[in-house]
């Protein structure tokens, strides 16, 4: 079997469909969390919990920012050089943050595996670092390359590798500091007296409200403002910032999704259970199919012992005609009958096939016409989903808004027609 031709069956891998995503997942750690990231990020590990990395293979890792030192005397450095500022923060409050770009094993397996991979994340690294908001604050930046995919290996009969970028870095916003009310020139109280690079992940990843198109905050029910996921507006700027790089063939992930919350171990655990599932199923189905072979066997051999059985019915008399037996002329009665039964059922079903077939055309051109008129609505799914979740959500919103009008005037009228009674 070809390479391309294992790549093809492998995209139904257990007859299950795929579609590849684009998944970025950012979660946030204290800073006793700087060495277990970097043991993992670097592979500074002598074991790890996730079976499928092949320690081997770790060379052909790739860097796109190398760390100066360890994770924690970097975050130290950028203090001490004043280029991030941690006052105001909690001692236990989350320092840094990690960005997992990724994206189906498959997608990259198809599209030239390794070198495709290395290319792919390398953009998506130039937008790490936009959402990092300056390279400073990038501590580490690594694909990991000697991830084996275990349920795509076993389903196209080689390694196959799961492709993905950690980027560690910190979280920062620009705040500025204010003269305070006590300062003793009074034309500065209240003005910036200084701007810090303060270390919040809680104020980096706000909620930011839903606009309309004149930027007017969009309302909910409450009276106040819609506001969005920050990371769901996240997913979306990852998958436009590929597809306007130049890749495609995926769609925009899910956020939220199993894999976001458990450890690697656990994930493929997980992983094999679905597999056993899907393969269990699969079994069942080859069970009930040759079940059903089965019975159709029998019964063709069944009329095919008839069928030669008619060859040897009757004796030829010496007057050249055939006697048959009592039984023998009740069975070829009974054939014939079944036959002209036959006969009208078949006609029967043949205009009904007929019908359907018709039917399908018609549906199928029907479907046509509706692809057709949804062009524009597909195309501005594709280009922006949020924008046009946020149009029917407040489509949505006046339509309830106009019900809940109607109500209220009912009920005016009713209630002045009960008075005037």
């Amino acid at each position: 079997m070809t390479p391309a031709r294992r790549r093809k069956e492998g995209k139904e891998a257990n007859g299950i469909a795929r579609k590849d995503c684009t998944v970025v997942r950012n979660s946030s750690y204290k800073k006793t969390n700087f060495a277990l990231r970097e043991r993992h990020n670097e592979r500074k590990n002598e074991e790890y919990a996730n079976p499928d990395i092949i320690p081997e293979r770790s060379k052909l890792n790739v860097h796109f920012k190398r760390c100066e030192g360890t994770y924690a005397q970097a975050f130290d450095k950028l203090l001490e050089d004043g280029i991030i500022s941690t006052r105001g923060l909690k001692p236990d409050a989350d320092v840094f943050c990690e960005f997992v770009f990724d994206v189906n094993t498959a997608y990259f397996e198809e599209n030239g595996g390794y070198d495709f991979a290395r290319d792919f994340f390398e953009e998506a690294y130039r937008m790490a670092v936009k959402e990092a908001g300056d390279e400073r604050y990038v501590l580490s930046a690594v694909l990991h390359a000697d991830e084996r995919n275990r349920g795509l290996s076993e389903a196209l009969g080689y390694d196959v590798f799961h492709y993905h970028l950690h980027v560690v870095y910190i979280p920062v916003i620009e705040k500025e500091i204010l003269w305070s009310k006590r300062c003793k020139d009074e034309a500065l109280r209240g003005t910036v007296r200084e701007i810090i690079h303060q270390v919040s992940r809680s104020k980096k990843w706000a909620y930011p409200e839903a606009v309309d198109e004149q930027g007017k905050p969009i309302l909910g029910k409450n009276g106040k403002p819609i506001r969005i996921p920050s990371y769901s507006l996240l997913q979306d700027r990852f998958y436009e910032h590929m597809r306007l790089a130049g890749f495609d063939g995926f769609e925009r992930g899910e956020l939220g999704s199993t894999r976001v919350n458990l450890n690697s171990l656990d994930f493929k655990i997980q992983e094999d259970k679905k597999r056993l599932m899907q393969l269990e199923k699969l079994v069942a189905a080859k069970e009930m199919k040759l079940e059903q072979v089965s019975e159709k066997l029998v019964a063709q051999k069944q009329v095919n012992k008839q069928y030669h059985d008619l060859d040897g019915i009757g004796k030829t008399t010496v007057f050249g005609k055939i006697e048959l037996t009592e039984k023998d002329y009740t069975d070829v009665i009974s054939l014939a009958r079944e036959g002209i039964l036959s006969r009208v059922k078949i006609s029967e079903l043949t205009q009904k096939l007929q019908d359907a077939g018709a039917r399908i055309l018609d549906l199928q051109s029907s479907w046509e016409r509706l692809y057709e008129q949804t062009k524009d609505f597909r195309q501005a799914v594709k280009l922006a989903p949020q924008r046009v979740k946020e149009v029917f959500a407040e489509i949505f919103a006046k339509d309830r808004e106009t019900r809940e009008l109607q109500r209220t005037l009912r009920r005016s009228v009713k209630k002045r027609d009960e008075r005037e009674r």
